[in-house]
C-alpha cells in the first residue's frame, strides 16, 4: 500500500466521516480473502497493515501440537520452543508468509475496498436524507418507463413510480420535470429505494403549502382533501383570523397560484371550498360549483339530505357522480341529492 492510498484514507476520514480505523480493519479483512485466493493457501493467516508507512504483512497463525499432523495448521512443539521458550500445546504462534509480490495485490484490494467503502457511505447518506422526506414534495426528471413503472432521477439518486401511484391517463415525457410525493424509502443491500406518487392526497397539501404562503404560514389551514386524481379535487380550507379569505388565498390574484397548481397536475381541475363547522354549510360548500338551496344532516346515520335548484343537479351530481361522492368524502357526510321539483312532487321533503 503507498503513500497516496494512506493519503486517500485521510481525505475520507476527514471529509466523508469514514473512521480510517474501520476502513484499515475491512482492508486487512479483504487481504485474507485476496491472499487465500491469490496463493491457494488454507492456513490460518492474519494480515496487518501498518498504520503509518502502510507496509502490509501476511502472518501464519499455526497450533503448537505434540505430533504435527498438517504442517499448514500446525507447529511441533519442539520448533515451538526454539522459537518461543515456554510454549506449551495450544499455544499459537505466527510466521510472516509475505509473497514478494503481495504490495501490488493489497493496493488493488484496498482500492476495492475503498469504493465499496465510499459507496455505502453515500448510500448511507441518501437513505438519511430521504427517509427523512417521507411525506414530502420532491422534483425530478423523468428518465423512463419500463413495465408499468416509471423512474425518475433525483439527481443523487433514482426513485421508482408504481403503476398504483401514476395518475390514470397523464403521460409524462421523458425529461420532463415533475414533482413527486415520497410515498416511502426502503433500505436494501443495493442501496436505498424511493417510492414516489402523483396520485397521492398528500401531493395537492404540498403544492398548495408551496404556492401559497398563507398556508406554510399556519395562517390558512387545509382541513380535508378529497381527490380523484386525473379528474377532480376538492380541497378544503379555513382560517382562523376572520379578516383573512382562505379561499381567496388559494386561487391568489387572477388566479394565479391556482393555475400553477393545475398546470403541475396538467389539468386537473381544482375545487377549493371554504370550510366550516356546521356541517350544512360545509356539505353546501362541498357541492361547488352547484348552489343548494337547503341541507338538512342526520347525525346518527351521517346522512346529509341536500335540496338543489332543478338547474342545479346534475352539476351537483356531477359527471358521472363525481362532484357528489367527492363532496361525500371531503365531508365525511353521504350525500343525499335531490332537486326541488322531486321533493315537491314526492309531497315532503324527504
Amino acid at each position: 500500500m503507498n503513500s497516496e492510498l494512506l493519503s486517500a484514507l485521510d481525505d475520507l476520514e476527514r471529509e466523508r466521516g469514514i473512521d480510517k480505523e474501520i476502513l484499515f480493519q475491512a482492508i486487512e479483512s479483504a487481504l485474507i480473502s485476496a491472499y487465500r485466493r491469490n496463493f491457494a493457501s488454507a492456513q490460518n493467516v492474519r494480515v496487518r497493515i501498518d498504520r503509518q508507512t502502510g507496509a502490509t504483512q501476511v502472518w501464519a497463525q499455526k497450533t503448537v501440537v505434540a505430533e504435527v499432523q498438517d504442517h499448514r495448521l500446525e507447529v511441533g512443539l519442539d520448533e515451538a520452543r526454539e522459537i518461543r521458550p515456554g510454549s506449551v500445546e495450544g499455544d499459537i504462534l505466527e510466521f510472516e508468509v509475505t509473497p514478494k509480490n503481495f504490495g501490488r495485490i493489497a493496493a488493488q484490494t484496498a482500492k476495492q475496498v475503498i469504493v465499496q467503502r465510499i459507496r455505502e457511505a453515500e448510500r448511507g447518506l441518501i437513505y438519511e436524507e430521504f427517509v427523512g422526506r417521507e411525506g414530502d414534495i420532491v422534483t425530478g426528471l423523468v428518465q423512463r418507463a419500463e413495465r408499468g413503472l416509471v423512474y425518475i432521477d433525483l439527481g443523487r439518486t433514482e426513485a421508482i413510480m408504481m403503476p398504483s401511484e401514476q395518475v390514470p391517463g397523464e403521460r409524462l415525457r421523458a425529461n420532463e420535470r415533475v414533482k413527486l410525493y415520497v410515498v416511502e424509502v426502503k433500505k436494501t443491500n443495493k442501496g436505498p429505494q424511493i417510492f414516489v406518487s402523483r396520485n397521492h392526497p398528500g401531493l395537492i397539501k404540498r403544492l398548495f403549502e408551496l404556492e401559497v404562503p398563507e398556508i406554510h404560514d399556519g395562517v390558512v389551514e387545509i382541513k380535508g382533501i378529497a381527490r380523484e386524481a386525473g379528474a377532480r379535487t376538492k380541497i378544503a380550507v379555513w382560517a382562523e383570523d376572520p379578516n383573512v379569505d382562505p379561499v381567496g388565498s388559494c386561487v391568489g390574484n387572477k388566479g394565479t397560484r391556482v393555475q400553477a397548481i393545475v398546470q403541475e397536475l396538467h389539468g386537473e381541475k381544482l375545487d377549493i371550498i371554504r370550510w366550516d363547522p356546521d356541517p350544512t354549510i360545509f356539505v353546501a360548500n362541498a357541492l361547488s360549483p352547484a348552489q343548494v338551496t337547503e341541507v338538512v344532516v342526520e347525525p346518527d346515520t351521517r346522512v346529509a339530505r341536500v335540496v338543489v335548484p332543478d338547474n342545479q343537479l346534475s352539476l351537483g351530481i356531477g359527471k358521472e357522480g363525481q362532484n357528489a361522492r367527492l363532496a361525500a368524502k371531503l365531508t365525511g357526510w353521504k350525500v343525499d341529492l335531490r332537486s326541488e321539483s322531486q321533493v315537491s312532487n314526492s309531497g315532503s321533503w324527504w
